[in-house]
């Protein structure tokens, strides 16, 4: 999932108080889990605005609404009748969605208020971890599961640094060394021969260099 966490206010309103007529816009997606701006969070959002403006004596009309995905264009382009008579909209989605958002309604400033953070998993009730650099080749068998360019502090591809100590990671003693999850992985399916071969250092050009990167499915595409 995408994982993010909402702005400070101060920096919300200094850039949303320059218009008078507000769309708060949630999303019900990845986001609303780790930011908690589903339709309850957009509502809390847009509460706290109206307040804020009212402390401030500024004359501001918020709205509010939350839709399935701000990443998907089939459900932003039925904004067209919320979004009409904004003069901004103070977005709760991922980069993504802000980003389409502004793609689909030009005329309108986008305003984010969330800092998009990276690809998780959710470990455990408001605890999200990193695992997945979207890097466009993934080599996740052969280190069992585990991604050493995600989990290991220094990206190591081919074993560990040798600097951990009792399974920490000495740049970081909180995490556990990625390189000893790991070795533990496959030696417990008796798979360390994955580990014999040397990967060679990766090809970003599959991840940055070339501009945007996008997937086509033809088989989709309508």
């Amino acid at each position: 999932m995408i994982v993010a966490e909402q702005k400070p206010i101060e920096e919300i309103t200094a850039n949303a108080f320059n218009y008078r007529r507000l769309l708060v816009l949630g999303c019900n997606s990845c986001v609303a889990e780790c930011a908690a701006v589903g339709e309850k969070g957009t509502g809390q959002l847009a509460s706290l605005l109206r307040m804020s403006a009212k402390m401030k004596n500024m004359d501001i009309d918020i709205e509010e609404k939350a839709i399935e995905r701000q990443c998907v264009r089939d459900f932003v382009v039925l904004l067209e009748d919320d979004i009409s008579d904004r003069d901004a909209v103070v977005s709760l989605g991922c980069g993504a969605g802000v980003q389409l958002v502004a793609e689909i309604y030009p005329e309108i400033p986008i305003i984010p208020a969330l800092n998009t953070e990276f690809l998780g998993e959710t470990q455990d009730q408001g605890l999200w971890l990193e695992n997945c650099l979207g890097c466009g080749d993934c080599m996740l068998f052969y280190f069992g599961g585990i991604c050493p360019l995600a989990r290991c502090s220094k990206q190591l591809l081919n074993g560990p640094c040798g600097g951990s100590q009792n399974g920490v990671c000495e740049v970081n003693p909180d995490i556990p060394c990625a390189w000893q999850m790991i070795i533990d992985k496959l030696s417990k399916w008796g798979a360390l021969d994955r580990l014999k071969d040397i990967y060679p250092p990766k090809d970003w050009s599959k991840k940055q260099g070339i501009g945007p990167r996008k997937v086509i499915r033809e088989d989709q595409m309508r």
